[in-house]
Parts: C-alpha cells; structure tokens; sequence
C-alpha cells in the first residue's frame, strides 16, 4: 500500500505539469506564430517478484512475470509546429510563414534569435523591427517615403518611391533539422541547441522548399480550443483519480493499523 501512495503521488505531479502546458496553450491561444506544446510521460521502474520465463520445478517455465510499477514521470514537453490559421491584418508589414522557417532578429546583445511571428514594424530609423524592438534580419529598411508596399510569396518586399516600384530587400528564412529541439526564449523568440541542429538560411519559394509567405496577413496560434478544453478535462479527472487513490490506500492502512482494537 505504501507503494500506491507514491505511485499515485507521481501521478498527481505528472497531470500537474500536464495542467501547466495547456493552460500555456489555451493563455496563447491569440499569440500570432505560437506552437501549442504537448507534455509526454514514461513510466518508473518495475518491483519484480518473478521473472517471466524463470525454471520450475517441473522443467518448464512460467509464462508470465509478476511486476508492480512505481508510478510515472514528466520526461518532455514537446513542441507541435503545425500550421496555425492565417488573420488579415491589411498591414503591408505584416507577413504571415505558410509551411516551414522562421525569420532571424538581432536581439539587443547582438545576437540572433529566430521566430514565426511577422508582426513587424518599422523604427524611427526605417528598419524593419518586432514589437520589442529587435531588428530583422538581413536588414532591410523603409524610406520615409514609400507607399504601396508589398510582400511577393517569395520574400521580395517591393514599394512605390517617387512613383517608380523599387525592390527594398529580400527576406530570408531559417530552418532547422530538428525545430522541436528549439529552446523558447519567450517573446514568441527561439534559440538553437545541439538537439535542434545548425540554422540553414533559405529563400521562400526555392526549390526544395515548401514556403511562401503572405504580406498582409499573421500566421495565428495553432492552439485549438476544443482540443485543449478535453485535455484539460482528461488531466483533471486523471488527477482527481490519482488523489482517490491515496485516499483509498490510506483509508487501507488505517483499517490495518486498527485490526488489535
């Protein structure tokens, strides 16, 4: 019994953290560029009383084993990249990501990070920025007085200056081999690390690529309510299992504890 008591206490700690990530989701659920995040859990060790396929005394062996587990634990919380929805904002600055990439910002020590959010702005200095302030990278700046402009699905950025179009830069996207290795820096910002791989720059529309971007529109969360809404529910109940479960074991030992009165 004192093994159900802490096997139903890692459960309780386990539908915890599963509460905590989709809370994180559904709190983000109007973030442009979030990737709702999903826990996943393993199970403990094994107490073995017998070893299946152990030798009886009659030459043969038991076909099964006897094991009792010790309960389950948190081991990720993985990042799902699916496509969010896509919100018309009429923003020329403005660019929504459709398929693979991130765009590259220079944050304020000089070093970059990477996101999906293309919500951007442009500073006192024409530079195309966040909303925090961090500069997009290559760099690409808007006169004072262009009018007109225009993102191509290939990441030209076009405008009207002095009544002739002229090119203002091209955007560049990055990707990695593995973006569920990307560490969240929040500010919808991501780092690389040795699980996610080395960014390798690209340009929308190039062979081998399946991304194009839209000017004028956010890429939205891909968090779906619903969904989110039955997780919550499912961890809920699995938690208020979990706490029945120390009750019951409890309620056990108390009955042992008073067998001599």
């Amino acid at each position: 019994m004192l093994g159900s008591l802490w096997s139903a206490a890692t459960g309780m700690k386990a539908q915890q953290v599963n509460i905590d990530v989709t809370s994180n989701n559904l709190a983000n659920v109007n973030t442009p560029g979030f990737k709702k995040s999903r826990a996943e859990f393993q199970d403990l060790i094994y107490r073995t009383a017998a070893e299946a396929g152990a030798p009886v005394n009659t030459g043969s062996r038991t076909p099964v084993g006897s094991q009792v587990g010790m309960g389950v634990r948190s081991v990720a919380v993985a990042r799902s990249y699916a496509q969010g929805d896509f919100i018309q904002t009429e923003n020329p600055f403005d660019i929504g990501i459709e398929g693979e990439g991130f765009f590259q910002v220079q944050l304020g020590d000089g070093s970059i990070a990477y996101t999906r959010d293309g919500s951007f702005k442009v500073d006192a200095n024409g530079q195309l920025v966040t909303t925090e302030g961090y500069i997009l990278q290559p760099n690409i700046s808007v006169p004072g007085n262009a009018r007109n402009v225009t993102v191509t699905p290939e990441g030209i950025i076009t405008a009207s200056i002095d009544d002739q179009v002229q090119q203002l830069g091209q955007l560049q996207m990055v990707r990695f081999v593995n973006p569920a290795g990307l560490t969240s820096q929040g500010h919808n910002l991501f780092k690389p690390t040795d699980a996610s791989g080395d960014p390798q720059t690209f340009t929308p529309g190039e062979s081998g690529t399946n991304t194009r971007l839209l000017g004028g529109s956010l890429e939205g969360s891909n968090v779906r309510i619903v969904e989110e809404m039955v997780n919550l529910i499912i961890a809920q109940r699995a938690y208020e299992a979990n706490s029945k479960a120390i009750s019951t074991s409890d309620d056990m030992l108390s009955q042992a504890n008073n067998l001599k009165r």
